[in-house]
């Protein structure tokens, strides 16, 4: 895609997309005088355990688990109007892109917990924290400048200062010992990556091609990563979720882009995302071998994704290759900015957006993380194995 259709579907977006006044005002407050009703996470939850299985869970990442954080950014990278969380609790958008729950969500569930609410949402008391904070960002990335070309977002750098600045408030209302017990003891998720690809290196952004070969970029975002996840482990963070990138090269929109035949994903994409994880899977070992009392995960969503693409009929999915909501081929072309552009039926189709998975993909996705019931995507363990590991210390 050439700068000027670039640039033209931009203000075409801005058009439909954005209202004036929710572009240029705080978009929160907007949304509380619609919807009065909704609390601060964007809707209510399943009541959670009184006993949950961890004390909090703590969100960082891109779009893909982005809970309403963009809704207070001035961005094109937004999910706030319909058809998003039409099939959310309160049949209502709240940031999430998707048409309704995101992984961390099913996964909260899963611990016990609420859903967590997005940092920019909260009043910043502890009591708004201490059950788990969502710092993500859509168009976020690994590299500070990916995704830029959408407007503001919070990087993962960024993120990290983040969790380091709520890490100093607990100290300061409950006591070092205290805080130490409750980072230590919870989950610290994290899914980002897609957008240095998206919005970077595909794009070829300050001739990064050049400069560096798919592997070596590769290995920089995963040392990278390396690093953000050693500074979480110096703010006394000790459990982590690590998710690998999902196969971007079967998302609509480069299945437009590349003009697919039969609707094949782009291998030299997928090629790129599984380097990556391959990268982050040993990252993840040697963290787990140089970090005392750590725990870190690595999830391979890739290889859950393509086990669902591959299996769609035993998973009910009848769409494999078409968004439920866009434009042109695949629905691919144009990002869903209408209600008249999404389906009837997103639980029959793999994906809701150009990139984004349906609500449906997104369950089967954290079952897995959590208990692998469908297919093992965890190394060295899920995160049900690492709790009970925990628990018999």
């Amino acid at each position: 895609m050439d700068s000027s259709t670039f640039r033209g579907i931009l203000f075409l977006i801005s058009i439909l997309f954005l209202h004036p006044i929710t572009s240029l005002n705080y978009p929160q407050q907007i949304i509380d005088e619609l919807y009065p009703e909704l609390d601060s996470d964007g809707g209510e939850s399943e009541s959670p355990n009184p006993n949950p299985l961890a004390p909090a869970l703590f969100v960082i990442g891109d779009s893909s688990v982005d809970c309403g954080t963009n809704n207070f950014l001035g961005t094109f990278a937004r999910a706030d109007r319909l058809p998003y969380g039409r099939d959310f609790d309160t049949h209502r958008p709240t940031g999430r892109f998707c048409n309704g729950r995101i992984p961390v969500d099913y996964l909260a569930l899963h611990l016990g917990l609420p859903f967590v609410p997005s940092y920019l949402g909260e009043t910043g008391s502890v009591e708004d924290m201490v059950r788990g904070v969502n710092y993500a960002s859509a168009g976020a990335g690994i590299i500070f400048s990916s995704g830029s070309e959408l407007g503001q977002h919070i990087s993962l750098t960024q993120q990290i200062q983040q969790v380091m600045d709520t890490s100093q408030q607990f100290i300061l209302s409950m006591g070092e010992d205290a805080a130490y017990d409750l980072i230590s003891n919870s989950i610290f998720y994290i899914s980002i990556g897609s957008n240095d690809y998206i919005h970077y290196y595909l794009r070829n952004v300050s001739s990064v091609q050049s400069l560096y070969l798919p592997w070596n970029f590769n290995r920089f975002l995963a040392q990278t990563m390396k690093q953000e996840i050693k500074n979480l482990y110096n703010t006394n963070v000790r459990n982590v979720v690590v998710m690998g990138l999902a196969p971007i090269g079967c998302a609509p929109y480069y299945l437009w882009l590349y003009q697919s035949n039969n609707g094949e994903c782009i291998k030299n994409i997928n090629d790129m995302i599984l380097e990556f994880n391959f990268a982050m899977r040993f990252i993840v070992e040697e963290l787990n071998h140089e970090l005392p009392e750590a725990n870190v995960i690595f999830c391979d969503a890739f290889e859950g994704s393509m086990d669902i693409i591959k299996n769609h009929d035993r998973y009910g999915f009848s769409v494999t290759t078409d968004a439920c909501c866009g434009f042109g081929r695949y629905k691919g072309w144009i990002m869903c900015i209408s209600p008249d552009m999404a389906c009837s039926n997103a639980s029959s189709h793999i994906w809701w957006d150009q990139f984004h998975p349906t609500d449906t993909v997104n369950e089967i996705l954290a079952d897995n993380v959590w208990s692998g019931v469908h297919t093992s995507m965890c190394y060295p363990s899920n995160l049900w194995d690492l709790l009970a590991k925990k628990a018999r210390r």
